[in-house]
């Protein structure tokens, strides 16, 4: 894929060569909303065309949708670089786009969003009002204590544990085990594949087309999972039930103190193994990156996933903002 030149800035292809520069100008902030991750960004980035540069030293993520540009993060790196980059991309996305209105940042985390809105507030050489831009709030990463997730105690978690203990009762020679992406993968992808089908069979009639129109991505990001697991310093976990896969889920570190989820799947007819899995792989996460705090993203804007997360009582709902160029 040919790189992007725009005012005098490089636009380089987004690939696993610019793994270690992101995560370098990613370990300058503090962040636990899980789209802040090199691997994050690869993975579900398998059928776009996307675009990175250094500006202003912070690296800087783009993608190109039928010809617009727009970012996909804000800016990453020390604070006082930020603000001056974000002025520079909407400079550079207006420059290629065919409106302003298609130049946007999405994902901006609200201590980034408000050193934003206050550095424009003391007025620059460009921009001297907020009015230029419009902010938006979008979706929230659902953030767990990690041990309320495994401990699973109180009256709040009663139906949860029933769900478990069943499973464990119905399937005693279940199994296990840290998830090999040359061992498991085939397994894995016939899992995916019966997953799609039953959730597609009992799902409301009216969700199905949109569901689909995600099922290609979410294809393509299991196979990157599978392509680079080792290299994208991943985590993931595999469970058995009389020798067939029946479950698996993968996830990484986000900061200091916070891991995420960033795919589970479990064979739908299988009652009890999503939260089975779900309570064993945090059991992981904790063990593995020593993590207060377990991030499963957002819902994605779907109700009934809503509900799924929200039944799990988050310690905190972090929101997304987009900001926009009027």
């Amino acid at each position: 894929m040919p790189n992007l030149s725009i005012l005098d800035h490089k636009l380089l292809h987004f690939d696993m060569l610019a793994k270690d520069q992101m995560e370098h100008y990613l370990s300058m902030l503090s962040v636990d909303i899980s789209d802040y991750t090199f691997a994050a960004n690869y993975i579900w980035l398998a059928n776009v065309n996307a675009f990175y540069s250094v500006i202003n030293d912070t690296f800087c993520l783009f993608v190109l949708t039928d010809g617009e540009l727009s970012m996909l993060l804000p800016p990453l790196g020390e604070r006082e670089q930020v603000y001056d980059a974000m002025l520079r991309c909407f400079e550079i996305m207006n420059e290629n786009n065919s409106s302003h209105y298609y130049s946007r940042i999405d994902y901006v985390h609200e201590t980034l969003l408000e050193g934003f809105v206050n550095y424009l507030e003391e007025g620059t050489l460009i921009y001297h009002t907020l009015e230029d831009y419009l902010i938006e709030k979008g979706l929230v990463d659902y953030v767990y204590r990690a041990e309320d997730l495994i401990e699973l105690r109180g009256n709040a978690y009663h139906t949860k544990r029933n769900e478990i203990n069943k499973f464990i009762k119905a399937y005693p020679d279940y199994q296990i085990a840290i998830l090999d992406n040359k061992t498991h993968a085939d397994r894995i992808t016939f899992l995916f594949d019966k997953w799609v089908s039953d959730r597609v069979k009992y799902m409301p009639k009216g969700e199905v087309a949109r569901f689909l129109e995600g099922i290609y991505q979410e294809q393509l990001a299991i196979k990157r999972v599978l392509k680079h697991y080792g290299q994208l310093n991943l985590i993931g976990m595999v469970l058995f039930i009389s020798g067939e896969l029946k479950g698996f889920t993968v996830g990484e570190r986000v900061n200091h103190d916070t891991a995420s989820i960033i795919i589970e799947k479990t064979d739908f007819e299988v009652l009890g193994c999503a939260q089975f899995i779900f309570k064993e792989f945090c059991k992981i996460l904790k063990d593995e990156y020593h993590c207060q705090y377990i991030n499963v993203g957002d819902d994605m804007g779907f109700e009934n996933l809503k509900k799924v997360k929200m039944s799990y009582r988050p310690a905190k709902l972090i929101p997304k903002y987009t900001i926009y160029q009027r």
